[in-house]
């Protein structure tokens, strides 16, 4: 398995400024060129650390989560870093190692290292390691739900689990679950959809919960509204609410993405 890290940098004054990314009121395109230096934020409490903020609550971007890409230098991390009341996260490690410290225990997670944070949880991140490391960190205010317990922290790999096939394309499309879908505790998913090369979406997804698509691996052609989209390892897509979605898997490896969606949870109608 591999995981596309973004490296930073700039390009050339050579280079032509035209590129693929893209706002739609659909969709957000951002290509991994864009993940360059001078759009990188420091955060309050980390240290030795940047970050590509791919995603906000906005009206032209996300309404339920944000997402970023964490690059910690060796020495950095922080020991607060989740500052909100009542919001969940998932970390998943591309790059490095990162020390994180979840209700006082400690855990490594390498490149496919996955951890779910409940709302409320201590916890704290570190890179103790030679190299940079990297991952990406995505957030919920969590939305309790009446009868329902709040969900426990957690932390796992990709490696250790298993991509369960959608039914009858005959193992071309598969998702790697870290939480059951029928555990009404969790209202987001943070899973790894994985397309064989040739593989595809065969229909116009057209639904309510919104999508954070990172490529960690591969490329494919995908639909989104009324435009079909180019993209490869290192590239983002912003899918809102009713965006009609479908791909095309290219080759030679497989195609796979990290993807965030909001679900479990009945629409608000008042305040």
């Amino acid at each position: 398995m591999s995981y596309h890290t973004p490296r930073g940098g700039l390009p050339p004054q050579t280079a032509l400024v035209t590129d693929r990314a893209v706002v739609k009121l659909a969709y957000t395109f951002i290509p991994k060129g864009v993940l360059r230096d001078i759009v990188t934020s420091r955060l309050p409490g980390f240290t030795r650390t940047r970050a590509w903020i791919l995603a906000r609550p906005t009206p032209s971007s996300a309404t339920t989560f944000s997402q970023l890409i964490l690059e910690v230098a060796p020495g950095g991390g922080a020991v607060r870093p989740e500052m909100e009341v009542g919001v969940e996260g998932v970390v998943f490690v591309t790059a490095g190692a990162l020390a994180l410290t979840l209700d006082g225990e400690r855990h490594v997670l390498e490149p496919g290292g996955y951890a779910f944070l409940a709302p409320g949880a201590e916890w704290a991140l570190a890179n103790d390691g030679d190299e940079p490391t990297s991952f990406h960190w995505i957030r919920k205010a969590y939305e309790p739900a009446e009868g329902v317990g709040a969900p426990a922290s957690f932390v796992t790999r990709d490696q250790d689990v298993e991509p369960r096939a959608v039914p009858d394309p005959d193992g071309a499309w598969a998702t790697s679950r870290f939480v059951d879908p029928d555990d009404l505790s969790h209202d987001m998913h943070v899973n790894i959809v994985t397309f064989q090369p040739g593989g595809s979406i065969p229909f116009a997804e057209t639904h309510v919960m919104e999508h954070g698509l990172y490529v960690l691996q591969g490329k494919a052609v995908y639909r989104l509204n009324d435009d079909w989209v180019e993209c490869e390892a290192g590239d983002y897509l912003l899918l809102r609410a009713f965006c009609p979605q479908a791909c095309y898997a290219g080759g030679p490896e497989p195609f796979r993405y990290l993807l965030y969606k909001d679900v479990n949870r009945q629409i608000r109608l008042t305040p």
